[in-house]
Protein backbone atom coordinates (compact mmCIF):
# COMPACT_ATOMS: atom_id res chain seq x y z
CA UNK A 1 0.00 0.00 0.00
CA UNK A 2 2.81 2.41 0.84
CA UNK A 3 4.45 1.71 -2.52
CA UNK A 4 1.24 2.63 -4.27
CA UNK A 5 0.95 5.93 -2.38
CA UNK A 6 4.64 6.73 -2.93
CA UNK A 7 4.29 5.99 -6.65
CA UNK A 8 1.22 8.24 -6.93
CA UNK A 9 2.99 11.09 -5.12
CA UNK A 10 6.06 10.72 -7.35
CA UNK A 11 3.91 10.74 -10.49
CA UNK A 12 2.08 13.84 -9.29
CA UNK A 13 5.34 15.65 -8.53
CA UNK A 14 6.83 14.68 -11.88
CA UNK A 15 3.75 15.91 -13.74
CA UNK A 16 3.59 19.23 -11.86
CA UNK A 17 7.31 19.78 -12.49
CA UNK A 18 6.80 19.24 -16.21
CA UNK A 19 3.90 21.72 -16.24
CA UNK A 20 5.96 24.39 -14.45
CA UNK A 21 8.91 23.82 -16.77
CA UNK A 22 6.71 24.10 -19.85
CA UNK A 23 4.98 27.27 -18.64
CA UNK A 24 8.28 28.97 -17.79
CA UNK A 25 9.68 28.28 -21.25
CA UNK A 26 6.58 29.70 -22.95
CA UNK A 27 6.84 32.88 -20.81
CA UNK A 28 10.50 33.27 -21.81
CA UNK A 29 9.59 32.90 -25.49
CA UNK A 30 6.89 35.58 -25.17
CA UNK A 31 9.34 37.95 -23.44
CA UNK A 32 11.89 37.52 -26.25
CA UNK A 33 9.43 38.67 -28.94
CA UNK A 34 10.71 41.74 -30.81
CA UNK A 35 9.16 45.10 -29.99
CA UNK A 36 6.84 46.65 -32.58
CA UNK A 37 8.35 49.41 -34.75
CA UNK A 38 7.71 53.00 -33.63
CA UNK A 39 4.75 54.79 -35.14
CA UNK A 40 5.28 58.11 -36.90
CA UNK A 41 3.48 61.11 -35.34
CA UNK A 42 0.23 62.15 -36.97
CA UNK A 43 0.98 65.89 -36.79
CA UNK A 44 4.21 67.63 -37.79
CA UNK A 45 6.37 68.72 -34.86
CA UNK A 46 7.40 72.01 -36.45
CA UNK A 47 4.92 74.86 -36.22
CA UNK A 48 3.68 76.56 -39.38
CA UNK A 49 4.73 80.09 -40.36
CA UNK A 50 1.58 81.49 -38.75
CA UNK A 51 1.33 79.88 -35.33
CA UNK A 52 -2.07 78.72 -34.20
CA UNK A 53 -3.31 76.85 -31.18
CA UNK A 54 -3.91 73.71 -33.27
CA UNK A 55 -0.25 73.15 -34.18
CA UNK A 56 2.22 71.40 -31.95
CA UNK A 57 5.44 73.25 -31.18
CA UNK A 58 8.71 71.42 -30.84
CA UNK A 59 10.16 71.45 -27.32
CA UNK A 60 13.33 73.41 -26.61
CA UNK A 61 16.54 71.47 -26.90
CA UNK A 62 18.11 70.39 -23.62
CA UNK A 63 21.81 70.16 -22.97
CA UNK A 64 23.16 66.66 -23.56
CA UNK A 65 24.57 66.29 -20.03
CA UNK A 66 24.14 62.89 -18.55
CA UNK A 67 22.86 62.29 -15.06
CA UNK A 68 26.35 61.63 -13.74
CA UNK A 69 27.71 64.80 -15.34
CA UNK A 70 24.99 66.82 -13.61
CA UNK A 71 25.75 65.13 -10.29
CA UNK A 72 29.46 65.85 -10.76
CA UNK A 73 28.73 69.50 -11.56
CA UNK A 74 26.68 69.86 -8.35
CA UNK A 75 29.56 68.49 -6.26
CA UNK A 76 32.24 70.56 -8.03
CA UNK A 77 31.51 73.85 -6.27
CA UNK A 78 34.40 75.87 -7.76
CA UNK A 79 33.95 74.48 -11.31
CA UNK A 80 37.60 73.49 -11.73
CA UNK A 81 36.80 70.01 -13.06
CA UNK A 82 37.93 68.32 -9.83
CA UNK A 83 36.11 67.47 -6.62
CA UNK A 84 38.16 67.99 -3.49
CA UNK A 85 37.34 66.30 -0.21
CA UNK A 86 36.29 69.67 1.21
CA UNK A 87 33.75 70.10 -1.60
CA UNK A 88 32.43 66.59 -1.13
CA UNK A 89 32.16 66.69 2.67
CA UNK A 90 30.81 70.24 3.11
CA UNK A 91 27.09 69.34 2.77
CA UNK A 92 27.59 66.49 5.23
CA UNK A 93 29.34 68.81 7.71
CA UNK A 94 26.40 71.19 7.57
CA UNK A 95 23.93 68.36 8.16
CA UNK A 96 26.06 67.03 11.03
CA UNK A 97 26.29 70.50 12.61
CA UNK A 98 22.49 70.81 12.53
CA UNK A 99 22.15 67.54 14.45
CA UNK A 100 24.98 68.19 16.92
CA UNK A 101 22.99 70.44 19.28
CA UNK A 102 25.62 70.73 22.01
CA UNK A 103 28.49 71.25 19.54
CA UNK A 104 30.80 68.66 21.07
CA UNK A 105 31.58 67.00 17.72
CA UNK A 106 29.76 63.75 18.54
CA UNK A 107 26.15 62.71 18.13
CA UNK A 108 24.28 61.10 20.96
CA UNK A 109 21.32 58.89 20.14
CA UNK A 110 18.93 61.66 21.23
CA UNK A 111 20.61 64.17 18.92
CA UNK A 112 20.58 61.72 16.02
CA UNK A 113 16.95 60.67 16.51
CA UNK A 114 15.53 64.14 17.28
CA UNK A 115 13.77 64.41 13.90
CA UNK A 116 12.15 61.00 14.26
CA UNK A 117 11.08 61.72 17.84
CA UNK A 118 9.52 65.03 16.86
CA UNK A 119 7.85 63.44 13.82
CA UNK A 120 6.34 60.74 16.05
CA UNK A 121 5.18 63.30 18.60
CA UNK A 122 3.49 65.44 15.96
CA UNK A 123 1.78 62.39 14.40
CA UNK A 124 0.52 61.04 17.74
CA UNK A 125 -2.48 63.40 17.92
CA UNK A 126 -4.17 61.70 20.88
CA UNK A 127 -0.88 61.39 22.85
CA UNK A 128 -1.46 57.68 23.40
CA UNK A 129 2.17 56.72 22.82
CA UNK A 130 1.33 54.68 19.71
CA UNK A 131 0.17 55.48 16.18
CA UNK A 132 -3.03 54.36 14.53
CA UNK A 133 -3.02 53.68 10.79
CA UNK A 134 -4.48 57.15 10.12
CA UNK A 135 -1.86 58.82 12.32
CA UNK A 136 0.95 56.83 10.71
CA UNK A 137 -0.26 57.89 7.26
CA UNK A 138 0.58 61.50 8.18
CA UNK A 139 4.29 60.58 8.52
CA UNK A 140 4.65 59.62 4.85
CA UNK A 141 7.29 61.72 3.06
CA UNK A 142 5.83 64.41 0.88
CA UNK A 143 6.34 64.11 -2.87
CA UNK A 144 8.82 66.65 -4.25
CA UNK A 145 7.25 69.59 -6.04
CA UNK A 146 7.70 69.35 -9.77
CA UNK A 147 8.56 72.44 -11.72
CA UNK A 148 5.92 73.33 -14.24
CA UNK A 149 6.96 74.62 -17.60
CA UNK A 150 4.94 77.49 -18.96
CA UNK A 151 3.92 76.97 -22.55
CA UNK A 152 3.05 80.64 -23.01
Amino acid sequence: MTRLVAGAVAALLLTSGAVFLYSSRSADAAAAAPAPPPVAPAMPLVAAATPSFDTVRSPPLASPKSREEKRFARADKDDDGRITSAELFEPRRKAFAKLDRDGNGTLSFDEWAVKTVSKFASADRDRSGWLTAAEFATTAPKAPKRKTVCSC
